[in-house]
């Protein structure tokens, strides 16, 4: 499929919602490339998948910054042309190179980071540059003007947060506020099974005119129809990654499969409910998914066109959709 016919079959299926109370929409459903981009996928894969919006990070793999030179290449060789019609973003906060500078909050690392992963994908901005996560050694002042300058360089247009508390996100946005970068964007993980933004941030992000980009909607392959069986091999559980074996308890899968018959009885796959889900709260902008295969994307994008539920419907969910110990990102919005 040629990019044309991509975009014009996207622009026809994907609502765009706008992020917060900025001039930017973003699709309902997003493309992130933590999974499934690094140099253990075949590129022509990762090019018949990549159409759309882009989320990455630097120490996205694996190895680090795999992701961002292969999306690189694609972007040389197929998407140049289309610059001005992606939104495109990265993040750095978490572990990147050995040594002090090499992971955090500091100014140092953040523009240093942020000028590695423009020369990895050949860019010369980004759209949205976030913190990856707060860092409670280094003051947010320093973190927040960080990326105000990355915005006043011209390096990125727009700046994020992720896995921010909502007390530490209202400091965010009143630090960039002052210094004439709103904040943009957060980006959180929330799903069915890891529901913590509802417990104020959505709130706060209401009040203060801030997009929301929820990522890991399928709560990291859980909230699929992958493991109702077992754990299959090479599988994310498999391996122990951002999902273990130990987080499949029996009690935990029966929720999945209550919530699998409730997306049955609604004609849709788990994963498409899940999405759902997400989109069904206006505050949410964006949900961000990853993907293995074109077949998968598709899949999942059809749930950006059902995000009613009955209020039958919601009171059953709300008996599964029960946090199941899953936000491995919880200390970073614990600060």
């Amino acid at each position: 499929m040629t990019y044309e016919a991509a975009r014009d079959r996207y622009d026809n299926k994907i609502p765009y919602r706008r992020c917060g109370r900025s001039g930017v929409q973003l699709p309902a459903v997003s493309l992130g490339l933590w999974q499934n981009f690094g140099d253990e996928s075949p590129l022509a894969t990762q090019r018949a998948i990549l159409r759309r919006a882009f989320d990455l990070a630097n120490n996205y793999g694996p190895p680090y910054g795999s992701a961002e030179i292969n999306f690189g290449r694609i972007m040389r060789e197929d998407l140049r042309p289309y610059r001005d019609e992606l939104i495109i973003s990265t993040k750095a906060g978490y572990d990147m190179w050995p040594g002090p500078y090499g992971e955090w909050g500091s100014r140092k690392y953040l523009l240093a980071s942020l000028d590695q992963s423009l020369r990895r994908m050949g860019l010369e901005y980004v759209d949205i540059f976030y913190s990856h996560r707060f860092d409670p050694d280094t003051p947010l002042e320093e973190t927040m003007g960080a990326l105000d300058t990355a915005v006043r360089q011209g390096k990125a247009l727009y700046a994020g947060i992720s896995s921010y508390s909502p007390e530490r996100t209202v400091d965010a946005a009143r630090i960039l506020r002052s210094l004439g970068t709103p904040l943009l964007i957060h980006q959180p993980s929330y799903s069915m099974l890891n529901r913590w933004i509802e417990g104020g941030l959505l709130d706060v992000l209401e009040e203060e005119g801030v997009g929301c980009i929820a990522f890991s909607p399928l709560a990291q392959g859980l909230l699929t129809t992958k493991y109702l069986g077992g754990i299959p091999e090479g599988s994310r559980a498999s391996r122990n990654g951002s999902l273990s074996q130990d987080q499949l308890s029996e009690k935990t899968l029966a929720h999945v499969r209550a919530l699998n018959d409730i997306a049955a009885a609604r004609g849709q796959a788990l994963a498409q409910m899940a999405i759902s889900w997400v989109l069904r709260d206006s505050r949410v902008t964006s949900a961000l998914i990853g993907a293995s295969s074109v077949e998968q994307l598709e899949e999942n994008l059809a749930a950006a066109g059902k995000t009613t539920f009955t209020p039958g419907e919601m009171a059953a969910i709300d008996a599964d959709a029960v946090e199941a110990g899953i936000n491995i990102w919880a200390a970073s919005s614990a600060g």
